[in-house]
């Protein structure tokens, strides 16, 4: 589809060169071994025509780990071999892969290992960039980030990020990466109107550094949509307790938080969901915004917040009012 480019805004992350679309996919639900191909592919294919060229990864993503690697990589073969250098792939290691006691963390070891293998069940040549899933206590932060600088030189991978790094261990490792010639291009940190952590130095620290920001989890795991307006339903993974949601999450405080925002974005002539993605996007040191979707309407849905992504003085005011309630 020529047409791809035309409507999908894109950011610099960073001081870097590279450009990323305002909204990205994430893979890491619903493109697993256990989920259903025509439905993810479907998601993957619609998303690059509306001018996604951001794709996710894990290691450990699925359910099983490492299954929405290979479905991806059948689905990169079938279908945009041809698009390769269109696309920015990402995969990430820090989180447990396998047994024993070089499957997790942050050892040289693992990391470089990961890479090898996520590189073959995607059957690239390379990622785009790598990250360091999450900062680990035990191991000196210089041989993770040596790490990574090797994954570069190696021809691995193009760039590399963090994930889930606090603003002082950003800056040691930022430090550390920029010495060694590979400076961080971004990070990725748990962020929505719910969830503020970044807000607290690492926002700071990212634009003082010329770091790029891609915040996951931007609905909160679904509390961000109209799923919850009306409290847990029992089909949801809140009330199942499989997800990452779980029920005590939900108290009526939050419930009544979400439906004071889903009255001011549909003042907004916008969804709940909808904002929540503007909301984010408001921010000039916000590369881009990770999504995820189940269905391709979801998708859409999504890539409708970049129609409204201006925020009157007191639109922000109530908004501000109600998340302080």
């Amino acid at each position: 589809m020529d047409s791809r480019y035309d409507t999908m805004k894109y950011r610099r992350s960073g001081k870097s060169g590279l450009l990323l679309p305002e909204i990205s996919l994430g893979l890491w639900h619903n493109f697993g071994g256990v989920d259903i191909y025509e439905n993810y592919r479907e998601i993957l294919l619609t998303a690059f025509d509306k001018g996604i060229t951001h794709f996710d990864l894990a290691n450990n993503y699925g359910p099983p780990p490492g299954s929405a690697e290979e479905n991806f990589g059948k689905i990169l073969k079938k279908d945009l071999r041809s698009y390769r250098d269109e696309l920015i792939i990402s995969s990430k290691a820090g989180y447990r892969m396998w047994p024993g006691p070089y499957g997790e963390w942050g050892s040289r070891k693992y990391l470089i290992s990961s890479c090898d293998q996520s590189l073959k069940r995607m059957k690239l040549d390379y990622v785009d960039i790598f990250y360091s899933h999450r900062p680990d206590p035990r191991t000196p932060l210089e041989e993770t980030m040596g790490a990574l600088d090797s994954i570069v030189r190696q021809g691995k991978a193009i760039y590399v990020g963090l994930s889930n790094y606090d603003p002082e261990q950003t800056r040691q490792a930022t430090a550390i990466l920029k010495e060694l010639g590979t400076p961080c291009l971004i990070h990725q940190p748990k962020y929505s109107m719910l969830v503020r952590d970044p807000e607290n130095g690492l926002l700071d620290v990212l634009k003082e550094k010329g770091i790029g920001c891609i915040p996951f989890s931007p609905l909160a795991q679904g509390l961000l949509t109209h799923k919850y307006l009306n409290g847990i339903p029992e089909d949801s993974r809140a009330a199942k307790s499989t997800g990452f949601l779980q029920k005590e999450e939900v108290t009526p405080e939050t419930i009544q938080k979400i439906q004071k925002l889903n009255e001011v974005a549909q003042r907004r002539g916008q969804t709940l969901a909808q904002m929540a993605i503007s909301w984010l996007l408001k921010d000039p040191r916000i590369t881009s915004v990770l999504i995820g979707a189940s269905r391709t309407s979801q998708l859409l849905d999504s890539l409708e917040a970049l129609k409204n992504k201006e925020y009157s003085n007191e639109e922000l005011v109530q908004i501000e009012q109600i998340l302080n309630l």
